[in-house]
């Protein structure tokens, strides 16, 4: 029988879990069992007794856990906890199975570390952009709850309210709320503020995204830019070069100092975040106002941002969000543990893990094997 192990996540403040009691019964019915470090759920809400009455054998340290798994599903694995996730690679063994967030593109040294104890690694941000291959896309599931928490936290610090109400004491205008990149954070952001009541506007450098923008309540941001060649084959931004976010920058002032709140979701795989609002627009907003940056782990779409802070400059606060998903870890980690399930069984061919490189979605998640690296962009992040 195949086991799964679910350790407790240890990078500071992580509050998710990789796997929730609701999704156990389908691991079991594929012939899967689970041991989960006690204490692994509960701060996002799920207690050590639930998983035991969904089927789980509990223990109480974490080597047990590993020691007893064919396969380790994390959340944050080392190279994506640079914090305490070193400590883990010495309870690896060859050919056990890890899956979870692993930052791939980051530090090679971080992955040749990963590739050194002889495991098989998955990253599941690198889940490609297919439909067969939806159901388990991490990222996508982690960045809807970024999304949403992001104008969340904008709310709760912007002095004044989202939506127009109408009183006996007068008439309160709605708050003007501006998201940059309308990936999928981008586009949850959108929603997220159109249902308090903001009005919302959206700009992304791909202009195909315009619909999608548009269907979710937002109004479409035109900037008179060359964007023919904006996106790459697997729906990604490409980069560009400096003189273009030179040009975007100039003509995306208007639009960020007449918002209250602005969002910012622009990240190219790889590469460090664009610089797409300077200290000089920050400037010309008016006080009191919000910027949260989802990009703040990458260096920042704002040039004052300061990851995993919240600054005041200029009477603007700006928020260097970090792992804002796990902010929500009860509906985060149930997202994330049914992509996680998803693909764990994709691997699970008669009750055994199989790893097929002839599988795209086997293919270009494997970072490691048999203690080398094998994915051609692994550590190439610049």
């Amino acid at each position: 029988m195949t086991i799964v192990g679910v350790p407790r996540e240890t990078f500071p403040g992580e509050r998710r879990v990789a796997l929730v009691p609701t999704v156990l019964p389908l691991l079991t019915k594929a012939g899967v069992e689970v041991v989960v470090e006690a204490g692994a759920g509960e701060a996002a809400g799920y207690l050590d007794a639930t998983y035991a009455e969904a089927g789980a054998r509990v223990e109480p340290e974490r080597a047990e856990v590993f020691g007893a798994a064919d396969a380790v599903l994390q959340v944050l694995c080392h190279g994506a906890n640079d914090r305490t996730g070193r400590a883990d690679l010495a309870l690896l063994r060859p050919d056990q199975v890890l899956i979870g967030f692993l930052r791939p593109l980051g530090s090679a040294e971080t992955v040749r570390e990963i590739a050194a104890t002889g495991a098989t690694a998955f990253a599941v941000e690198l889940m490609p952009r297919i439909t067969r291959a939806q159901p388990m896309d991490a990222l996508s599931a982690m960045s809807t709850v970024a999304g949403y928490g992001a104008v969340v936290r904008a709310a709760g610090l912007l002095p004044r309210m989202f939506p127009m109400l109408m009183t006996a004491a007068g008439t309160v205008v709605p708050a003007k709320v501006l998201v940059v990149g309308a990936g999928v954070a981008g586009l949850q952001a959108i929603a997220t503020a159109r249902r308090l009541g903001a009005v919302v506007s959206a700009y992304d450098v791909r202009p195909a995204v315009r619909e999608q923008v548009e269907s979710v309540g937002g109004r479409f941001v035109e900037l008179p830019l060359e964007t023919a060649d904006a996106e790459d084959a697997r729906g990604y931004a490409r980069p560009r070069d400096e003189a273009f976010y030179r040009r975007q920058r100039e003509l995306m002032a208007r639009v960020v100092g007449a918002s209250d709140v602005v969002v910012t979701t622009a990240v190219v795989p790889g590469r460090q975040a664009p610089v797409l609002v300077t200290a000089d627009m920050v400037a010309a907003m008016a006080p009191g106002s919000v910027i949260v940056d989802l990009a703040a782990e990458r260096g920042g779409n704002c040039e004052l941002t300061r990851a995993g802070e919240t600054v005041v400059a200029h009477g603007v606060t700006i928020v260097g969000a970090v792992n804002l998903a796990g902010t929500v870890p009860y509906h985060a980690s149930q997202l994330y543990a049914r992509t996680l399930v998803a693909f764990f069984l994709h691997l699970l061919r008669d009750g055994a893990i199989v790893v097929d490189p002839g599988d795209e979605i086997t293919r270009e998640t494997l970072v490691t094997r048999g203690g080398s690296v094998v994915h051609p962009r692994a550590g190439t992040e610049a």
